[in-house]
């Protein structure tokens, strides 16, 4: 199996990157062979990979971090890099790999602080790998500071420094950052391509693989995190009812309340496991005994610690929420189709029977309008708008229409 293999529907692309990992790893053989270096490349410094949600773009730009790292013996007899199996591949794509450093958004923005260390670590050469490799999850998230520290970085790279940024379109990234890298655009996968991933990797029978691809109509992740996980399941369940709860407004005000709290429990939970693993492990760092005080003039590490951990406690409440109101806008979509007597394929049959008496009970103008302020929930949320009052105020406007 190799690195490329979990990237549904992206053959294009992947073909693209295997390529470049083949220059990337001549490249790299002959200058520790002080061998001459090769004349044409596929390879740069810097990638832009970009795509709508469930594409899997950061699947991709780590799969591709793991065949720049790849270390295996059959490369000598002409295999491409990134045989998934090896040191190299595993390491990276599990990421625990030394010279492969990831930046994710820990609240609603990148700051310069959380780029420091590793925007002065792309400037060192590789500890043990191949290739030093700066995977940024999250670009649109940069703040002014971080994208500016970027781009020095970007600009003068060193000379086996590579940046991935990835990203949910072109124009979320800074132009100056945008033009010096090599883009990629990703497309959704088929509900097909999707359905048969599940069935394969997965072991997930084929008519339930079918309906989760659907209902997620080619979301990867979220395809398989319904397919494996039955309170995700619930969860979508649960949202799927909220059309039919709103028609007063204590109904509205409940659902709301119901919907905000559900997303607060499944931040509380990842919060527990993550929160505590990382305090003891900082704690040991700081030579703190087991259960003991910890030394003198450690305090502010672990207030910037209890901060860091708040602001994703506060990411994460509102991806949750952000999870709901897609599957939401899903639900309305089927709708449209209904009352616009569209061909397009439901995807939320599971729910057809609700699907119908709304189709029935509104007209068109209303749906979209309920279309349009579940997106204007969710540019609230982006300004940092309370989640209880983002969420009220649409649900008091899809009970309008």
């Amino acid at each position: 199996m190799t690195v490329w293999d979990d990237l549904v529907g992206q053959e294009k692309v992947s073909e693209q990157l295997a390529a470049a990992a083949r220059d990337a790893d001549a490249f790299v053989t002959a200058a520790a062979a002080d061998g001459p270096l090769p004349e044409a490349s596929k390879m740069t410094h810097a990638w832009l990979f970009t795509g709508p949600p469930g594409a899997g773009v950061t699947q991709t730009a780590r799969a591709f971090a793991a065949a720049l790292q790849c270390v295996s013996p059959d490369r000598a007899l002409g295999a491409a890099p990134g045989c998934g199996f090896c040191d190299g591949c595993h390491t990276a794509l599990v990421g625990t790999h030394a010279d492969v450093s990831t930046v994710a958004a820990v609240g609603t923005q990148i700051l310069a602080e959380d780029m420091r260390d590793t925007v002065r670590k792309s400037f060192t050469s590789p500890a043990s790998g191949r290739w030093q490799i700066i995977l940024v999850e999250d670009a649109e998230r940069l703040n002014e500071r971080s994208a500016n520290a970027v781009l020095k970085a970007v600009e003068e790279p060193a000379p086996r420094t590579v940046w991935l940024l990835c990203a949910p379109s072109i124009e979320d990234v800074l132009p100056t950052i945008r033009s010096r890298c090599r883009h990629l655009n990703l497309r959704t996968p088929s509900v097909d391509a999707v359905a048969d991933m599940l069935v394969r990797r997965e072991g997930i029978e084929p008519d339930v693989a079918a309906a989760v691809a659907r209902a997620t109509q080619g979301h990867v992740d979220r395809a398989r995190r319904l397919a494996t996980d039955p309170a995700a399941r619930d969860r979508r369940a649960a949202v799927l009812k909220l059309p039919l709860r709103i028609e007063d407004v204590g109904g509205g005000l409940k659902a709301a309340q119901e919907l905000v709290d559900a997303a607060s429990e499944d931040a509380k939970q990842l919060a527990e496991e993550m929160d505590a693993k990382e305090t003891e492990e900082l704690k040991a760092a700081l030579g703190a005994a087991q259960g003991g005080r910890l030394p003198r003039g450690t305090a502010g590490v672990m207030n910037d610690l209890e901060k860091m951990q708040k602001r994703r406690r506060t990411r994460t409440q509102r991806d949750s929420l952000d999870l709901a109101l897609t599957d939401l806008t899903g639900f309305y979509r089927d709708v449209l189709a209904l009352q616009l007597g569209s061909r397009v394929a439901i995807a939320n049959a599971d729910a057809e029977d609700a699907l119908e008496r709304l189709a029935r009970g509104s007209s068109p103008e209303s749906t979209l309008r309920r279309i349009e302020a579940i997106a204007a929930c969710r540019d609230a949320l982006d300004r940092n708008v309370a989640p209880l009052l983002a969420v009220e105020a649409m649900t008091m406007a899809l009970r309008a229409g």
